[in-house]
Formats: structure tokens, sequence, C-alpha cells
């Protein structure tokens, strides 16, 4: 009997080898993509500025002593429970309040939030010009950040420098994903205006290109979740454990009765 089952267990066996490049390759058929398809996949993203940002702000000019009122001495800005803040730029820093707005010399109160980078500097440019000719602006936002977590070589919190992150940038700033990721079933966890929103990614799938999910945006959450295998491993090892410690508690309580016995006897 155990004669005939082993040739059922091997071929078994190599069925499952063989699924695995199906569960770890990224994109799989994209080399099928039409043009049409790479076309319906194109996508613009611009990071958009929202309340709690902290953006560094540099006013220019040919002369930059008339725009010095413009750039106030630097200090740094920390907010509560975070070490530290990119205040090495040595420019002020600005944080977007609440309702959607910066406190800028001159100008005051600015509404920030909702707008690009570009469309911000644009209107700073606008009101700036009124008293500086071709005066130019510089922002940049400098607490952008994700938090990667899960299946992953390097779990944590990246800081991002750039105007955008793909989901496939933030995979690479911490190692890629581990070969225990499930690269299915990637939850992203987003806070959009105080409401919690997520979107689930498959990175073997070149669909992922068209997500809304794949441009990143500010304080994003990415958790990659581990595949059935790991799962099956951690769930096999917990019932071993557990059994063995009931093993081990069956045959304490059964040597403290045998010595009682033994002690009873004696007497």
């Amino acid at each position: 009997m155990k004669g005939k089952l082993l040739p059922i267990v091997c071929v078994l066996t190599l069925l499952g080898a063989c699924s695995v490049p199906k569960d770890v390759a990224y994109f799989q058929g994209i080399d099928r993509l039409t043009t049409a398809d790479l076309e319906r996949m194109n996508q613009t993203y611009a990071t958009t500025i929202a309340a709690d940002d902290l953006l560094t702000i540099n006013v220019t000019a040919w002369n930059t002593t008339v725009v010095a009122p413009f750039n106030p001495p630097p200090f740094a800005y920390i907010p509560q429970g975070e070490t530290s803040v990119a205040a090495d730029s040595k420019l002020t820093t600005y944080l977007v309040d609440k309702e959607g707005y910066i406190n800028f010399p001159v100008l005051g109160k600015v509404h920030a939030a909702g707008l690009t980078k570009a469309e911000l500097i644009d209107a700073l440019q606008t009101r700036i010009r009124e008293y500086v000719d071709g005066a130019m602006v510089h922002v940049q936002i400098v607490n952008f950040k994700i938090t990667i977590l899960g299946e992953v070589s390097r779990p944590g919190s990246v800081n991002i420098r750039n105007d955008r992150v793909s989901i496939l940038d933030a995979l690479g700033m911490v190692g890629d994903l581990t070969i225990n990721a499930n690269r299915k079933n990637i939850l992203i966890v987003r806070d959009n205006n105080g409401h919690k929103e997520y979107g689930r990614l498959d990175v073997t799938n070149p669909e992922i290109f068209a997500s809304p999910y794949f441009y990143l945006k500010q304080n994003d959450v990415v958790y990659v979740e581990p595949n059935n295998a790991k799962k099956r491993n951690a769930n096999y090892s917990s019932a071993q454990q557990y059994t063995l410690t009931i093993i081990s508690t069956i045959l304490t309580a059964a040597s403290v009765i045998t010595t009682v016995v033994v002690a009873l006897r004696r007497k």
C-alpha cells in the first residue's frame, strides 16, 4: 500500500513545486499587453498637500535682500512623538493646520491643503511678485513618510524625498518582499481627510499599474501578509508546541503521582 502511495505523493510534490513561480514572479503576462492596454495603464500622479504636512518654502530673487522678509531665520518644528524632522535644509518649516492653511511671512494665511506643490508655488509666486519682480519659490514636503509592515526584508517607516513614490519604489526601499510574502493581496491603508480607506494590490499582475493605489500618499501604511505556506507552517509549529506542552504536563503529573504512590506504600 505504501509503495502505491509513494508515486502519488511525489507527483503532488512536484506539482506544488511547479506552482511556486506563479506566486512569486512579478508582472506575469506583461509581454502580452497590447498598446491599448499600456495606454490605459498610464497615469499621471502628483502629490497633494494635506493637513499636518510640514513644508519648507524658499523665496529667491536676483537681489536676495529684497526677498529677506519672505525667508525668516530657520527653525525646526518637531511634531509630538517624532524624534526628528528634516530640518537640515536650513529653511523655515511651515505646518499646514487643520483648516489647510500655512502662516506665511508678509502674506499671512495662505491656503495650501489640496494643492499640488506646483499649484502652491504658482499661488505664492503670484502674490509675492506683487512685492518683488521675478521672485521664485521652491516648496518641499519634508514629513512625507510611509510605513511598510509584514513580509518584507526591512519593515519600518521610510521618509520620502521625491514628489511621488509607487508601491514598487516603496518595496525596493525596504529590500523587497520575502519569499514568504503573499504577492497577490498587499494591503494599502490610507487616511483620506480623516477617513480610513484601503485597497489591495497584486504585484504578480501587470494591472497593478492602473490601480489608484499604485502611487502612495503621505502616511500610507503598506501591509504584506504571509503566504499560505508560511501560515500552515506557523499553525503546525503552534500545534506542535501545544502538543509538547500537553505531553510535558501529563508526564510531570504522572511523575508526581508515581512519587506520591511510592511514598505512601513505603509507609
